[in-house]
């Protein structure tokens, strides 16, 4: 990596040593359990569950997409003057692919964001990445019941894209000048190296190694096709990796494949740190799924029982300041209901939670800005709110 200085190299360094110490420290050997104790197995459970599998990958994908991905690419689909059935429509359905986490989808967020899409497209796909999940649609359906499956996805669909266009509405004149005082730099010879279906074809290449990497095992254990590719996902994985190694030797020139790794790490040290901070605060208040922090989960529970404005909202704000892991967040959602929680507010929560995490808000801040992050937050906790009310009264 020709162009990374010695500076850089030693935050690379520090980033490693950090990772691996959660990733190995010995929890056993901690004599006390109290919030700090939660906080920093959370950090041990995120480290050793989403960073190499999930973020790493991300990471990667959003390093190619600002660095070989053309501006004209990027504008065609989810530009400002893009139509607005095709950017909305892609981005709203973008997380039936896409097996992300509220924190795993912030590089790709990030990438087609600073490479010219319009504020609306992007937090539309900034939203339904990790909210329409298809493997989580499914579980939830499985375990909570086929009607809060199906009001969860469209709930995730329809709000993506009015969350989307609020943003863009909102922003308008502020989105305008983003675009004519900083239009995106295109990078010389990348596009003429290689064709579109060739840049295609390595995206989604490295688009499978994340969804496949990642693949579940659905609870139940009725649902075939799932089964199947959860048993063969690392065959899958393998192939597709040996297939990215051959056109990355095959494709790119070495100066292309600097710039792609130079990309890769100014994402990455720019999201990891607030990333790992923000999960570390989530555990101190919130614990792990079963423990405690220094919120109570019996006071959560308390107060989200039937189905008024107060329990969706609370329900609504609990969610989007917690940290869910993918898929995670049906169980704890099982045991809640069988606390008392009211269905209307466990929808809210199913909306705002996998969306948003507390380590989600401070990246989204670093890239949009507190005003824009604020008003993201807000439009996700009212949608999930009315969401839940809606469907409270209609059971």
């Amino acid at each position: 990596m020709k162009n990374i200085t010695l500076k850089e190299w030693q935050k690379f360094a520090l980033a490693v040593l950090v990772f691996l110490f959660f990733y190995f420290f010995p929890m056993s050997l901690l004599a006390f359990r109290n919030p700090f104790f939660e906080a920093v197995a959370l950090l041990q459970e995120y480290a050793r569950q989403h960073v190499l599998l999930c973020l790493v990958p991300a990471f990667f994908i959003a390093g190619a997409i600002s660095v070989f991905v053309g501006q004209n690419a990027v504008l065609k689909y989810f530009g400002p003057k893009a139509k607005k059935v095709l950017a909305y429509g892609v981005a709203s359905v973008s997380g039936t692919i896409l097996a992300v986490c509220s924190c795993t989808v912030l590089p790709l967020f990030s990438g087609i964001y600073r490479r010219g899409a319009g504020l609306g497209p992007a937090t539309t796909f900034l939203y339904s990445g990790p909210a329409i999940n298809i493997m989580a649609i499914i579980l939830t359906a499985k375990v909570l019941g086929w009607e809060m499956g199906i009001a969860r996805a469209a709930g995730a669909v329809i709000f993506s894209i009015l969350i989307g266009l609020l943003m863009h509405f909102i922003f308008l004149k502020e989105e305008r000048r983003r675009h004519e005082e900083n239009p995106p730099a295109e990078i010389e010879g990348a596009k003429e190296a290689r064709t579109i279906k060739q840049n295609a074809v390595y995206l989604f290449t490295m688009v499978g190694i994340l969804v496949f990497a990642n693949w579940t095992r659905l609870q139940g254990g009725d649902g075939r096709i799932f089964s199947a590719i959860f048993h063969l996902k690392w065959y899958i994985t393998g192939a597709l990796l040996l297939f990215l190694l051959y056109m990355l030797k095959t494709w790119f020139k070495r100066e292309e494949l600097r710039g792609w790794v130079s990309a890769t790490w100014i994402f990455a040290k720019q999201i990891l740190p607030l990333l790992f901070a923000g999960v570390f605060v989530a555990g101190l208040l919130l614990g792990r799924p079963g423990h405690e922090g220094f919120i109570p989960s019996g006071f959560v529970a308390a107060l989200v029982g039937g189905n008024s404005f107060f329990a969706n909202f609370f329900a609504s704000v609990v969610g989007a300041f917690m940290y869910f892991a993918t898929l995670t967040e049906v169980p704890i959602l099982q045991g809640l209901i069988g606390s008392g929680m009211g269905k209307g507010p466990a929808l809210a929560l199913l909306l705002a939670g996998p969306a948003l995490s507390l380590p989600n808000m401070l990246v989204i801040k670093s890239i949009l800005g507190l005003k824009k992050t604020a008003v993201y937050i807000l439009l996700v906790i009212m949608m999930a709110t009315i969401s839940g009310l809606l469907f409270g009264l209609l059971r």
